[in-house]
């Protein structure tokens, strides 16, 4: 049986909420649309979102069990999200200010993107709510609509932060500006991580 368009609308704006936001893999998204351009930005754009869509459909499926039989799951994802953090910020603030070969095909990988997702505990309460939501009966129909409209809804999202990021890229310009903004994101990874070890 078929669900009410207003179920549909309901997770579309569910996915909008959680994926539109900032958060650490927006902030990666745009520093990338920066300094590679959006064309370039759309691998990792393409990674975040599969990745995140693929742990939507495994807890769906079932992976939350796994948090529920083992616990110390959650503290061991939390930590690798925080080291994640600080690396990507290490590597933002250190980072020289060169513009990247524009919308060459250079730029951060779609594994980059993925990885993101899984040591991203927002990513997990994301998935772990939505499914909670929208699919706590076990539907399979129901967990693979969600997932299937949860990919448009993110890819869409996230692909906004690296247009965002390679429309600033054009007023930024010279490397020394370009550092001064990597440094202000690193800045925000940074606080993410605190707030991860601290919330």
């Amino acid at each position: 049986m078929t669900a009410p368009l207003s179920l549909y609308l309901s997770m579309a704006a569910f996915a909008l909420a959680a994926s539109i936001t900032p958060g650490p893999v927006n902030i990666i998204v745009l520093s990338s649309g920066v300094q590679f351009g959006f064309r370039s930005s759309l691998r990792l754009v393409f990674g975040a979102t599969a990745g995140f869509c693929l742990l939507l459909l495994l807890i769906g499926l079932g992976l939350h069990e796994l948090l529920t039989a083992f616990p110390q799951m959650t503290t061991i994802i939390q930590w690798a999200g925080v080291a994640f953090l600080l690396f990507m910020a290490w590597k933002l603030f250190s980072s020289s200010g060169e513009l990247g070969k524009r919308d060459a095909g250079v730029g951060p990988s779609a594994i980059t993107g993925a990885l993101m997702q899984w040591v991203n505990p927002k990513a997990w309460l994301a998935s772990i709510a939505g499914m909670g939501a929208y699919a706590a009966s076990g539907a399979p129909a129901l967990i693979w609509e969600f997932t299937a409209i949860y990919f448009v809804v993110c890819f869409a999202s996230v692909a906004c932060w690296a247009y965002a990021g390679a429309f600033l890229g054009r007023f930024l310009g010279e490397p020394s500006r370009i550092r001064i903004f990597n440094r202000v994101m690193a800045a925000l990874l940074v606080a993410s991580a605190v707030y991860l070890i601290l919330g």
